[in-house]
């Protein structure tokens, strides 16, 4: 289990396992004879990819970012993702219960991000945290209720709906602080509105940059996905995430990477941002 300690936070990497996507639409445009020298399809050009969510313990609040796939998938769409659903098992290991969660960031409302928000009981859903107030963007929501035909296969409205409905989930219009030292910025390519979540730990910054840097594999402001809906926007918001993560030495935590969950980012020798993974 990856673990880590800024100032008087700890900070541990939770999985709900693993999945796979089509390697040409992680990847965009770039040609596979590029991205497949830093990772490896299998024989069907699918990609295993990680589900990365972050438990933040420190001050007053108990804090998770994103909710993984979770156990609501019907069966096709397992059979096409391969996903485990393990997400509370990594819970159990880490010493946490569900129930200690104060509050539950999702960075944008696809079903590999808030998955796990709630589960279903007696055909209905519930929420999985039920002591914790949950968070997200109005925008986003917005757009998954538009169920448009270019990407209405990624919104699940049992995943986010009903937690509106309750008042359980408060909607954000910007960037805001959910606690002291702990807020949320948004950073539109991926999705128009999609936040990431920036931790200040004494002298140092953690963020989960969520999809704007799906993977370590995905440093290069260039290296987009085919899932972005605004590409040009995911280009130019990678260059303003990286004049501060840069020469602040932040720790960036990429929420599909499985084998490189977090690490430091450093020009390299070729002029392009590369990963100087944490080692535990």
């Amino acid at each position: 289990m990856h673990r880590l300690t800024l100032g008087d936070y700890e900070f541990t990497i939770l999985s709900d396992g693993t999945y796979v996507l089509d390697g040409g639409a992680m990847f965009g445009v770039v040609p596979k004879t590029l991205w497949e020298k830093r990772i490896k399809p299998n024989e069907r050009n699918l990609l295993t990819l990680g589900l990365n969510s972050l438990l933040i313990r420190g001050g007053k609040k108990t804090v998770l970012v994103e909710t993984g796939i979770g156990p609501k998938l019907n069966e096709k769409s397992r059979d096409i993702h391969q996903n485990q659903a393990l997400l509370l098992d990594s819970f159990e290991r880490a010493g946490v219960a569900p129930d200690e969660i104060d509050i539950v960031i999702n960075t944008h409302l696809h079903f590999d991000h808030c998955g796990w928000n709630t589960y279903y009981k007696d055909g209905k859903p519930e929420p999985t945290f039920p002591n914790a107030t949950y968070y997200a963007q109005q925008g986003e929501v917005d757009h998954a209720h538009e169920q448009h035909e270019r990407d209405r296969v990624s919104y699940l409205t049992d995943n986010y709906d009903p937690l509106i409905k309750s008042g359980q989930m408060r909607l954000l219009s910007g960037d805001a602080e959910i606690v002291p030292n702990i807020s949320v910025e948004v950073y539109p390519g991926h999705t128009r509105d999609l936040q990431a979540v920036t931790v200040r730990a004494g002298d140092q910054t953690l963020c989960y940059i969520s999809d704007l840097i799906p993977t370590s594999h995905h440093l290069d402001p260039t290296w987009v996905m085919g899932y972005d809906l605004y590409p040009l926007d995911s280009i130019n918001n990678r260059h303003r995430f990286y004049k501060r993560a840069i020469p602040e030495n932040w720790v960036v935590v990429f929420t599909h990477d499985h084998e490189v969950p977090w690490a430091r980012v450093e020009i390299g020798e070729k002029g392009k941002p590369v990963a100087r993974p944490i080692i535990h």
